[in-house]
């Protein structure tokens, strides 16, 4: 009973054709294609987002920051 041969699968494949029906698993497997398409979606934007937040190497400025700003934080 080692792997199983394309019988036992196209058994299987109309077991669960019969119980669940061929729309609900044409459902299934829209929904389950959008969900994987909008989560690389949002893994992208996630990349390029944090990218975009990484900070400046040390001792360079922030191109917002100027030397007042600075003195303020030191100071406070």
């Amino acid at each position: 009973m080692g792997s199983w041969s394309i019988w036992h699968w196209l058994v299987v494949l109309v077991v669960v054709a019969l119980i669940f029906g061929t729309k609900k698993l044409r459902n299934v497997g829209e929904d389950l294609g959008s969900a994987i398409k909008s989560f690389r979606k949002g893994m992208q934007e996630g990349d390029q987002q944090q990218l975009k937040a990484d900070p400046p190497p040390a001792g360079e400025a922030a191109p917002s920051e100027t030397k007042s700003d600075k003195s303020e934080r030191v100071d406070s």
